[in-house]
């Protein structure tokens, strides 16, 4: 599956951005799908996974109440909401996905890769 993210960008501190995570080739349905970024000089991290049906999801504790992922099967689309960012949000952010189906927090997980959307969060 080809994954394409996009709506990154410059953003105000406590301001907002939704990010999406188009797929094309195949169907999203059959994977769970996941958001990792990566901040210069930084490894890559974990940020959110949600299962094929959308039911299941996980969070890394530093976005828990901030971020909110969900899916549009239908659609292809995953979406990233980050609201309340921060300057340590700053990273490019990419969209992966995993054939474990309920979702995982391991990078290893995920097989498919988007190519990344920088966000950046400063005044």
């Amino acid at each position: 599956v080809q994954l394409q993210a996009s709506g990154g960008g410059l953003v105000q501190p406590g301001g907002s951005l939704r990010l999406s995570c188009a797929a094309s080739g195949r169907t999203l349905s059959s994977y769970a799908m996941g958001w990792f970024r990566q901040a210069p000089g930084e490894e890559r991290e974990f940020v959110a996974s949600i299962s094929w049906s959308g039911g299941v999801t996980y969070y890394t504790d530093s976005v828990k109440g901030r971020f909110t992922t969900s899916r549009a099967n239908a659609r292809d689309t995953v979406y990233l909401q980050m609201n309340s960012l921060k300057p340590e949000d700053t990273a490019v952010y990419y969209c992966a996905a995993s054939r474990v189906r309920l979702g995982s927090r391991e990078l290893g997980d995920f097989g498919s890769w988007g190519q990344g959307t920088l966000v950046t969060v400063s005044s």
